[in-house]
């Protein structure tokens, strides 16, 4: 007999295979949800300060989506972060970004601070915005903390990622290359704020909050966002 813990397992396994087939060319769209499924300011959707979300911005900067596409806010420094809280799920998007782009993709974020360090913030980055980024501040890092296992991110072009977040499992493909397959709960690296001030290990980060996009590019060039979906796997609290 296979009691609830056993179950999850085989649950989860068979989640992870499902998502390498995706991987692989074999896309499995069952039960996905397009975020911004219409041209325009996107419905349920806040802009915030870059560094702490409870902060509104001016009202006349926006982020915009177009022919499918949504665009960074004008003013450099916001987040777009959703106003529904997400636990487990998966998420698909596609992302380009300028010479001297860098955004990010929070990951159960709450609603104050910075989610990069008081939720997860999956890093998107030109290694040219910043020559002195370590791997962990580079595109498929999650930022200050987990560096990828390898930098596959395209300069200049249309990047891929998918990522699994289902209890304290992390799993994240970027271009079809497997970058992060990681327990949480294991995840105790020390990390600092920009004002070298100690954040919560990545262990101690919230297991449900929202998700969003940043914009933080230099030299005129804003993030672009396509295909994002998401698929709930739990509602948080369940």
């Amino acid at each position: 007999m296979v009691g609830r813990i056993g179950v999850r397992c085989l649950t989860l396994t068979a989640l992870l295979l499902g998502v390498v087939a995706a991987a692989g060319g074999q896309p499995q769209e069952d039960g996905f949800v397009p975020l911004f499924s219409e041209d325009g300011i996107p419905k349920d959707w806040l802009v915030r300060a870059w560094n702490d979300v409870s902060k509104p911005v001016d009202p006349e900067v926006r982020w915009l989506v177009k022919d499918g596409i949504l665009h960074g806010s004008e003013m450099r420094g916001t987040w777009l972060v959703s106003e529904r809280q997400y636990g487990d799920f998966i998420l698909k998007y596609e992302f380009k970004l300028g010479e001297l782009g860098n955004s990010g993709c929070a990951l159960r974020a709450p609603l104050f601070g910075d989610p990069a360090f008081d939720g997860m913030e999956l890093q998107m980055a030109d290694y040219r915005y910043n020559t002195s980024a370590k791997d962990s501040e580079l595109t498929g890092g999650i930022y200050r903390a987990i560096a990828p296992r390898k930098q596959v991110y395209k300069p200049t072009e249309w990047n891929s990622y998918l990522i699994v977040l289902a209890g304290s499992h992390l799993h994240v493909v970027l271009n079809g290359e497997l970058i992060h397959d990681l327990d949480l709960n294991e995840q105790t690296q020390a990390v600092k704020r920009h004002d070298n001030s100690s954040a919560p290990p990545v262990k101690d980060r919230p297991r449900k909050g929202h998700i969003g996009f940043q914009e933080l590019s230099r030299g005129g060039s804003h993030v672009q966002i396509r295909n994002a979906r998401i698929k709930v796997l739990n509602e948080p609290g369940s």
